[in-house]
C-alpha cells in the first residue's frame, strides 16, 4: 500500500465531507424553503455523503496507484482537484450566501466534474473498478441537481428580486 496517496486520497473525503458540513447550516431559511415531498431527510445527508466521499477516495487512491505514467497520475490529481473546487463551492453558494439559483448553476459544472472523473479515472488509470467507485457520486450529485432545480422553482426569486418582493 502507498501510504502517502491513501493518506492524500482520504484527506480529500474528509476535507470535502467536513467542509460540506460545516458550510451547511440547517437553520430558519432553509427550514422556510419550500421543498418538494420527494426531498431525503436531512439526517440522510451526512451518511450518504460520507460513503459517497469515501469511494470516490477510495476512486482517486486506485486512479493514482494504477496510472502507467506521471502524465495520467497528473490527469487523474487534476480531475479530482477541479472536483474538489467545485464541490465546495456549492454549500456556501446555497447555504451561506442563500442562492440556490447560484447553486443551481454551479451545480452544472460539479455535475460535468463527476462525469468526468466517471469516464476518466477508468481511462486513465486502467482499472475499470476505480470508474464504478464514482457511480454513487454521479447517482446522487444528478438526484441533487433536480432537487436543486426544484427548490429554485418553488422558491424564486432570490438575492434582491427576493428583497424588494418581501
Amino acid at each position: 500500500m502507498d501510504w502517502t496517496t491513501a493518506s492524500i486520497a482520504a484527506a480529500w473525503a474528509i476535507i470535502l465531507g467536513g467542509a460540506g458540513g460545516a458550510l451547511t447550516e440547517i437553520g430558519a431559511w432553509y427550514k422556510n424553503l419550500r421543498k418538494p415531498p420527494w426531498q431525503p431527510p436531512d439526517w440522510l445527508f451526512g451518511p450518504a455523503w460520507t460513503t459517497i466521499l469515501g469511494l470516490a477516495g477510495w476512486s482517486l487512491y486506485l486512479g493514482l496507484t494504477s496510472a502507467p505514467d506521471a502524465n495520467a497520475r497528473a490527469m487523474i490529481a487534476a480531475l479530482f482537484a477541479a472536483n474538489f473546487v467545485l464541490h465546495f463551492a456549492w454549500s456556501p453558494l446555497f447555504f451561506k450566501l442563500q442562492r440556490p439559483d447560484w447553486a443551481l448553476a454551479e451545480n452544472v459544472l460539479l455535475w460535468l466534474s463527476v462525469a468526468a472523473l466517471l469516464l476518466g479515472v477508468p481511462r486513465l488509470s486502467g482499472v475499470t473498478f476505480a470508474g464504478w467507485l464514482i457511480v454513487p457520486y454521479f447517482v446522487w450529485v444528478s438526484f441533487a441537481f433536480i432537487l436543486n432545480v426544484k427548490i429554485v422553482q418553488l422558491n424564486a426569486p432570490f438575492g434582491k428580486a427576493a428583497a424588494a418582493s418581501d
